[in-house]
């Protein structure tokens, strides 16, 4: 399934199944059974322009093969969010590439949807309120008994709400505390109640990727909690990553952060306030957005996905990045 370089082919040998062998324009043949875990490397002398923090996934035959069969397999995926907006086009584009989806989201009409329109040999509908924390153990426990090869998580859903605090009498703190639990906490439960089953996993590699946002690096004062929760959100994934990676039980997860632009979406069509300024379609297309989205996942070099007008802003991240990785070294040298 999944992240498929146009160079391998694969062959999905039935639902949640599928063979792991590839062939490369040279005509080599390989298989994922060799494949090395990954290991954190960077150049600190390169431009701030191009500085990125890349995995090596080692060889599937030979280094110099490498290149002409580099895919990140992807089974069975749990998307959040999968209603409208980047969620669905995430899960849209993951069916379309071969994995079976579990599209999770409120609106039970759309999930329906979804699987009418791709079939339920290729997702399943699982309506979902990820707002409702207490019941996240229980859903993740029937999710992985349903479904015992789900390999990655697709953590995708957000809200977002503007705050004039110009004006505190209209600021609803029951909506500001929505956010912050859909956009945040939500997550970390996710997360904490999945990992048990994707360290458990018999495969060479699981995932779990998180969709943030570029104003996680610069906020707008416009919707200043939007902008914490997805800042907390990417100050998470950083220590999440760092973490699964010096365990050995856990190293075989990869944590990828997914960083986007403003998008022409129902996250900002919704909004009174964008629509009263003309501004309800503002930011690049959806499909712009997949497509570039696509192409950086698909080539497996990164972990942070800066996505159009957000690279921008991802120069303020080099100072931040080398302290950050300093103090990992020291969290690792102490344990």
């Amino acid at each position: 399934m999944g992240f498929t370089s146009p160079a391998c082919q694969s062959q999905r040998t039935g639902r949640g199944s599928k063979s792991t062998t590839f062939t490369s324009p040279q005509g080599y043949r390989c298989s994922g059974a060799t494949r090395t875990y990954p290991t954190a490397s960077v150049d600190l002398s390169l431009p701030v322009a191009v500085l990125d923090f890349s995995f090596d996934f080692g060889q599937f035959v030979t280094k110099s093969q490498q290149s002409n069969c580099f895919v990140i397999l992807i089974e069975n995926a749990l998307v959040t969010g999968a209603t409208s907006g980047i969620g669905l086009a995430l899960a849209e584009r993951l069916i379309a590439n071969g994995t079976f989806v579990i599209a999770v989201g409120r609106r039970r009409d759309r999930l329906e949807a979804l699987v009418a329109t791709h079939g339920a040999d290729k997702v399943a509908a699982e309506p979902f309120d990820m707002t409702d924390l207490a019941q996240i153990e229980a859903w993740a426990n029937k999710i992985t008994s349903t479904y015992p090869s789900l390999s990655t998580l697709v953590l995708n859903a957000g809200v977002q709400h503007s705050i004039d605090f110009t004006s505190p009498t209209s600021i609803s703190l029951p909506q500001v505390s929505s956010e912050l639990t859909t956009n945040y906490l939500a997550p970390i439960h996710l997360i904490t109640h999945f990992l048990p089953h994707l360290q458990s996993l018999p495969v060479k590699e699981a995932h779990v990727i998180l969709v943030s946002s570029g104003l996680a690096l610069v906020p707008t004062p416009r919707c200043p909690n939007y902008c914490a929760t997805k800042a907390a959100l990417h100050s998470l994934t950083w220590s999440l990553r760092t973490q699964l990676a010096d365990d050995r039980a856990s190293s075989h997860i990869r944590v990828i952060e997914i960083m986007p632009p403003a998008v022409q979406t129902e996250l900002h069509s919704i909004q009174p306030d964008l629509v009263a300024a003309g501004q309800a379609d503002i930011g690049i297309t959806l499909d712009d957005f997949t497509e570039e989205t696509w192409t950086a996942l698909e080539e497996g070099k990164l972990d942070e996905v800066i996505v159009g007008p957000a690279k921008n802003f991802a120069h303020v991240e080099t100072d931040r990045r080398i302290v950050f990785d300093k103090l990992a070294a020291s969290f690792k040298a102490d344990r």
